[in-house]
């Protein structure tokens, strides 16, 4: 089968929804399909084009098209350059060869409206790869007020989007319970009547590479020599610092154990709350903390593998709008995850009931303090939790497990327009 993937971020770019891209694009094409993806000339957050135009990678055709004028200026700003990818990537997936399906990320917000675009005039089968709910993710951040005229709109178009698609595939059961809700709509029958088929909610993880992210022992791990942690024990926050992402905890339990010899945290990755916790490090001299930016994908394995401990969090009232997948790096790299979060969201519910790690709610600095004393306490416990990651992520969150899911899946859609 031909298939098309749309998204503005891929294959260099460090964001995670171009690695996943990558990863499921590879194994298809490994499996013998062709692969054709539409993305941005412009690596994510930043302005001007700085990818080719065209190039074949792994055996996968690129298109990078529009440009970035803004970076990550503001508002406004980034929804002009939306617009623009939107424009060219349209006219793009109307030159490229006709896809049998048509796969659509949520980068940016509603680029699914062209593969219904493609669907409609082109015949392509068209599945909906939700990565972020939209514009629940804007209001839970405050971006939109809940009932205005905008997120009415918003919420109209993603629910027709969700509605059109041949699958719509989600990173979580807590997502697939609120895109249900959501589609469901209740109360009257004629909402009711709209409702779709549960079946073609689709639960397909996000994954990590053991292959790939392999455990680095500690006394071989370069970055303790090159960011003089030496044999503290370290608490990593790796990857994206969204607005989405509670921060503040993690820097209130940083300061609280400023004085603790054998703590120390690292800050790595980028993002548009990252300047601040760069600045909160700084102005408080927290000489404990390390902040760093995005590592290159080749040292990823040394750069998780440097922790002990990692921080993932997800503000409370997104659970289902996001599924942070730093989790299953850290998983990879056989060490055990602080989850600052909501006990319903889709990480909290995998540390569980893999015994792989530990959950607190938003705010409650006194408890994440007492979770990173007791895992440096006992550090054979945090070894067991780690371990326990590391078997799970090789029996449930696997690449080749996950991508050979999507492949059965894609191939089924297809199978159904013939």
């Amino acid at each position: 089968m031909r298939v098309l993937l749309i998204n503005q971020t891929y294959h260099p770019d460090v964001a995670a929804t171009a690695q996943h891209a990558h990863d499921l694009a590879r194994h298809l094409v490994a499996h013998g399909h062709e692969v054709e993806v539409i993305a941005s000339r412009s690596l994510y957050g930043h302005a001007g084009a700085a990818l080719a135009a065209h190039e074949v990678v792994d055996g996968i055709e690129i298109h990078r098209v529009g440009v970035s004028l803004f970076g990550k200026r503001g508002i406004a700003a980034r929804a002009a350059d939306f617009a623009l990818f939107y424009v060219a990537a349209s006219i793009k997936s109307l030159q490229v060869r006709r896809a049998d399906v048509v796969v659509c990320l949520t980068t940016p917000p509603f680029i699914s409206l062209v593969g219904m675009m493609l669907r409609a005039f082109r015949g392509s089968r068209y599945v909906h790869w939700l990565m972020d709910m939209y514009p629940d993710v804007a209001v839970a951040c405050g971006v939109l007020r809940p009932g205005s005229f905008a997120t009415r709109a918003f919420d109209a178009l993603n629910r027709w989007t969700l509605r059109a698609a041949d699958r719509v595939v989600v990173l979580g059961r807590c997502m697939r319970e609120r895109v249900l809700a959501k589609l469901d709509g209740g109360g009257s029958s004629r909402r009711r009547s709209r409702s779709v088929d549960p079946a073609r909610i689709v639960h397909i993880g996000v994954w990590s590479d053991q292959a790939e992210v392999r455990p680095v022992p500690r006394e071989e791990n370069p970055y303790r020599r090159e960011w003089g942690l030496r044999e503290s024990f370290v608490a990593m926050y790796s990857g994206n610092f969204g607005v989405g992402h509670d921060v503040e905890t993690m820097l209130a339990a940083a300061e609280r154990l400023r004085h603790d010899p054998r703590i120390r945290f690292a800050f790595v990755g980028g993002g548009k709350r990252k300047p601040a916790v760069d600045a909160f490090v700084a102005e408080r001299r927290l000489a404990t903390a390390v902040v760093a930016g995005y590592q290159p994908r080749e040292r990823l394995d040394a750069s998780l593998s440097c922790a002990d401990v990692h921080l993932v969090s997800l503000r409370e009232g997104l659970e289902g709008c996001i599924v942070p997948c730093k989790l299953f790096g850290a998983m990879a790299a056989e060490r055990p995850t602080i989850f600052i979060g909501h006990p319903s969201s889709e990480i909290a519910r995998v540390l569980e009931e893999q015994e792989a790690g530990l959950v607190v709610r938003e705010g409650d600095v006194d408890g994440l303090v007492a979770a990173l004393r007791g895992l440096a306490t006992e550090p054979e416990r945090a070894r067991q939790l780690g371990a326990n990651a590391r078997r799970a992520l090789a029996s449930e969150y696997a690449r080749e497990r996950s991508c050979e899911a999507w492949r059965r899946l894609l191939e089924r859609v297809v199978a159904e327009a013939a």
